[in-house]
């Protein structure tokens, strides 16, 4: 049926360089796509594979830091995937799927970066969200193992996988990964200094034999806790999401 124009807003990302047509009460991309976007080590000429892309932000704040990607994305909600066309502009290939039926032509295809932003909440308990769109973006249909096996068959050698994920889905994360992929390294995301992190991003490499390695959080605010209306972002995160400079990895 896909949303109403009264329905939708149009946000604008990294400054403005991105703009992005999202529903105006279902599941709306924030911070995270962008985080996962800037924490992807592509070059120009690369193919990207964006798994669950929604309205395209993910793929489109990469697209912003590295011109010239080849870039797919696979998106199982009809009205976010031509919401993705749109906001794309003819500039990704979107396909209207669920990643655990990918069509044959697709699945004959290998990619130098997979990304993804699987739900965060696993199926059953909690509270659901009473927008349909937004209960299936953040929670889990389709199990995370498959997530990790569909991005991993579709690597090419040395290619890399880059997912963002919820920390309390991290053991689950590790369990779907390490017999696929290797050179896996963890980005824990935390709020402020001190505080627990919240979110981790991961990178696994197929073929890769390099050492595991959990690096330093990543602090996106200034500050022990939000202490006037603006904006606080520490000068590393708000490089990041406002002039499209890469996740530090190291």
């Amino acid at each position: 049926m896909g949303f109403a124009e009264d329905d939708l807003t149009r946000d604008a990302f990294l400054e403005g360089r991105v703009s992005a047509w999202q529903p105006r009460h279902g599941y709306r991309a924030a911070t995270d796509p962008v985080l996962l976007a800037a924490a992807v080590e592509a070059r120009p000429g690369q193919s990207v594979l964006d798994l669950g892309c929604g309205v395209g932000v993910a793929s489109l704040c990469l697209a912003a830091r590295v011109p010239g990607l080849r870039i797919t994305g696979v998106e199982r909600q009809a009205d976010y995937a031509d919401l993705a066309r749109r906001n794309a502009g003819g500039a990704m290939d979107i396909i209207t799927t669920d990643i655990a039926y990918l069509p044959a032509d697709l699945r004959q295809r290998s990619f130098d970066h997979v990304i993804a932003n699987p739900p965060y909440y696993p199926a059953g308990g909690g509270t659901s969200a009473r927008d349909a769109g937004r209960e299936a973006a953040l929670r889990e249909d389709t199990p995370l193992g498959l997530w990790i096996d569909t991005a991993a068959r579709r690597l090419a050698p040395r290619g890399w996988l880059t997912v963002i994920q919820a920390i309390d889905r991290l053991p689950d994360l590790l369990v779907a990964v390490q017999p696929r992929l290797g050179s896996i390294s963890i980005r824990p995301l935390a709020a402020r200094d001190g505080r627990a992190a919240t979110r981790v991003i991961l990178r696994a490499r197929k073929g890769g034999r390099a050492p595991f390695t959990l690096l330093p959080p990543f602090v996106l605010h200034r500050g022990r806790c939000h202490e006037a209306d603006r904006d606080d972002y520490t000068p590393e995160a708000s490089e990041i999401l406002r002039t499209a400079a890469a996740l530090p990895w190291a």
